[in-house]
């Protein structure tokens, strides 16, 4: 039975097209929002933001980036497993909709909490079954499926580009409201454009696993998952009610350092159980030892990474002089050159990797890994030079901020993509959807890591500033020097890996 309609546009499946621009208005949608988070968390009450302060709002934006990609675990398993990826897809958009909408018209904190939450659950099920639809429109695999990968990843771009543009200048000039419910519009417009163009996608996704896989929950199986996912919904619905109702009290400081030990705690137990309780050889033990440590450089360079969105983000706001012409830049709008860098600079840097790959030079995993940890460090060098600036008096130009970002961006083009795509070859094939969700779980590590750090900044205290940025620089170098001696190590632990 053929996986998509038979139908195509421009030599890819025309379901493409519909998962394209699903996935466009989500990222629209999310970044949208997620440069706006921060600012509205710390704006005075009487402008109408929430006046938290630095460090509670800091702990408040790690726990919700991390809470998205973590989501992407059991929502992925409920995609693939009980519901099919289309109607995940379906599900969580809808839901990521009425969260957005509740930040919105969030009258108080704790609807405003309420919103967060909901987009968390609704980007768990949509985002991972995005992506597997994109995979089975392509049942033989191949350079087809790297193509329509790569045409989908310019998607995520595009809606990362658009959405700190238009809910920044929509925010800056009628109200945080007016930012938050252009989110829910371009999800309601990715929502409606699903629909209309689902028929495309033919018998992908249509259903959880078939019969025959081994994987399939049939029967016994799916009604004892529809159990666990009741159950779990009815501990979410207590647990807001209680939080709601002030009998239960949450210290967001308190709540990040408790949700970041038990992550780690969790990705400790897992390569635990892969070195010493899943029957693996001596070779594939080395070689889960080898992705241990990568996992660890990832949640590392994510922690740094992930400032743009916190104190990246309030030094945009604070301390930079955004005046250009007649126009005042957005503070939000310094969130869209990171994926602009992106589209510009990706694809030479795909013909860089081609390029030394044909003259057997191309860099290993590893050294990729140091280039982007050296690289994010190298942007921090930039921020602390530019608060020095601030804590002489001054506001500095935005060209600070851009270098910083582009020093980011080719950063993550060292590191990003190899991350994922090593963790599918450095275990047996039994467990590469395991590895593919923990591996997630160094971004969701990282993100909590990175509110962490942001909290650390004191807006009172400037001559500490050009410190605090340093600090990120060394912990990077640090990162990155350690890898570098394991580098042989690595190499030998690997066992031939790429």
């Amino acid at each position: 039975m053929s996986c998509a309609s038979g139908r195509t546009i421009l030599g890819q499946p025309a379901g493409l097209a519909t998962l394209f621009f699903t996935e466009m208005w989500e990222r629209l949608s999310f970044y949208g929002m997620r440069a706006l988070l921060i600012l509205f968390l710390v704006d005075q009450v009487a402008h109408g933001g929430l006046g938290l302060d630095d460090r509670t709002a800091s702990a408040i934006y790690g726990m919700y980036v991390g809470g998205t990609y973590l989501a992407c675990l059991p929502g992925g398993w409920i995609g693939d497993r009980v519901l099919g990826s289309q109607r995940a897809v379906l599900i969580g958009g809808i839901v990521i909709t009425l969260g957005h909408l509740l930040l919105g018209f969030a009258p108080s904190s704790q609807v405003f909490f309420l919103g967060l939450l909901v987009i968390v659950i609704g980007t768990g099920l949509l985002k991972p079954s995005a992506s597997a639809l994109v995979a089975q429109l392509y049942p033989e695999g191949g350079a087809g499926r790297d193509a329509g990968f790569t045409i989908y990843y310019v998607s995520v771009n595009v809606g990362a580009t658009l959405g700190p543009l238009i809910a920044g200048l929509l925010a800056e000039r009628y109200g945080w409201p007016a930012g938050f419910m252009t989110a829910a519009a371009g999800m309601s417009a990715g929502v409606l454009q699903f629909i209309w163009g689902r028929r495309l996608l033919g018998d992908a996704g249509r259903s959880p696993m078939s019969a025959s896989s081994d994987a399939a929950l049939t029967g016994r199986a799916a009604r004892a998952a529809l159990r666990w996912m009741c159950l779990a919904a009815v501990l979410i619905a207590l647990l807001v009610f209680l939080i709601w109702s002030g009998r239960l009290h949450v210290a967001p400081v308190a709540l990040q350092a408790v949700t970041t030990q038990a992550i780690l705690g969790i990705a400790i137990l897992y390569f635990a159980y892969l070195m010493f309780g899943a029957g693996l050889t001596r070779i594939e033990r080395l070689r889960v030892l080898a992705l241990a440590v990568l996992f660890l450089a990832s949640a590392l360079f994510w922690a740094g990474y992930e400032q743009a969105g916190s104190s990246l983000n309030l030094f945009a706001e604070r301390y930079t002089d955004r005046h250009w012409a007649s126009l005042t830049v957005p503070a939000s709008w310094f969130q869209s050159l990171n994926p602009v860098f992106i589209v510009v600079f990706g694809p030479l840097f795909s013909a860089l990797w081609i390029w030394l790959a044909r003259r057997h030079r191309e860099p290993s995993t590893p050294l990729k890994f140091i280039f982007g940890l050296v690289g994010m460090g190298l942007g921090f060098v930039v921020m602390a030079a530019a608060a020095r600036l601030v804590a002489g008096g001054h506001l500095v130009g935005m060209g600070w901020l851009s270098v910083t970002y582009l020093l980011h961006t080719w950063a993550e083009l060292a590191l990003g993509p190899v991350g994922l795509s090593v963790a599918t070859k450095l275990v047996p094939p039994r467990f590469v959807s395991q590895t593919l969700g923990i591996f997630f779980v160094s971004l969701s590590l990282g993100n909590l890591l990175a509110g962490r750090i942001a909290g650390g900044f004191d807006a009172n205290n400037l001559a500490a500033m050009p410190g605090q940025f340093m600090f990120i620089f060394w912990f990077a170098a640090v990162s990155a020097g350690l890898l570098a001696l394991l580098l042989p190590l690595m190499r030998r632990w690997m066992g031939g890996v790429e």
